[in-house]
């Protein structure tokens, strides 16, 4: 039973939402739970795109440091695994997914937006990963994610630091995809989310799948990865039904089974 993370379904939309308060501290209990839920969403065929919410209030602010301030090297090198895994499991969800960002998202918060395919973050939302300031760095993939989607210098300006980044700024760098009034921030995501909830899921993972995979390796193998995808997905129902209605009532009007 999750005691602090919960998967809640309207329609093929599924919402995983963080609920340790006062601030979503991420303890090894709620890595494991969000580790659960991604696994849950991933697996289940009714949910066709997910939005990760920490409630009205924060999105999460990092690590439960009293959690972590006697760990050993020996017992951080086993945890940080683990801490790895539960964002990654998040990160490999075969759905569009789309990070809901109030308050603050710091450390491990902020790590786990990044997993997502989109951020939607409120006007006063604050990013960071402050690490520096305690004498560690990132370790759930802010060095990795972070550099990939701002660039590596401004990566390094905003780990180097430990500043935290205003919304307007993350909307510019772009680490968040949309920002909207505070109070607007979960409907703003989930209408983002929605308009891949009637797509054709196999063919939303495959592209999901080749832009991901294509990023970590060199230009031929990408295009290899996508030439393979794209193969596939002529085993399916969906290609069928999309090429069908083409021909018959033009772009944009087929109804996909997500088969």
């Amino acid at each position: 039973m999750c005691e602090y993370v919960r998967v809640e379904q309207d329609g093929a939309i599924a919402t995983i939402r963080l609920d340790r308060p006062p601030m979503n501290a991420l303890n090894a209990r709620v890595q494991q739970e969000i580790a659960d839920a991604a696994a849950q969403v991933s697996a289940d065929p009714g949910v066709r795109a997910v939005v990760v919410f920490g409630g009205e209030k924060v999105f999460a602010a990092g690590a439960d440091i009293k959690e972590m301030a006697e760990a050993s090297y020996a017992d951080m090198a086993a945890d940080s695994r683990r801490l790895q895994a539960s964002f990654t499991a998040v990160a490999k969800i075969g759905k569009p997914v789309v990070a809901a960002v109030t308050g603050f998202a710091l450390g491990g918060g902020l790590e786990l937006a990044m997993c997502a395919d989109f951020r939607v973050a409120g006007e006063g939302a604050r990013l960071g990963q402050p690490e520096i300031l305690l004498g560690i760095i990132p370790g759930a993939g802010g060095t990795q994610r972070l550099a990939r989607l701002v660039g590596p210098a401004r990566a390094k300006d905003i780990i180097f630091t430990g500043r935290f980044v205003a919304a307007a700024e993350a909307l510019t760098i772009g680490l968040v995809d949309r920002v909207v009034p505070d109070a607007d921030v979960y409907q703003a995501a989930r209408e983002m989310v929605a308009r891949y909830a009637n797509g054709p899921s196999v063919a939303l993972r495959a592209a999901k799948q080749a832009i991901d995979a294509g990023l970590e390796t060199d230009l031929d193998t990408g295009l290899e990865i996508e030439r393979l995808n794209f193969a596939a997905l002529f085993a399916t129902e969906d290609q069928r039904t999309g090429m069908r209605s083409f021909i018959e009532n033009g772009p944009g009007k087929a109804t996909f089974a997500g088969r």
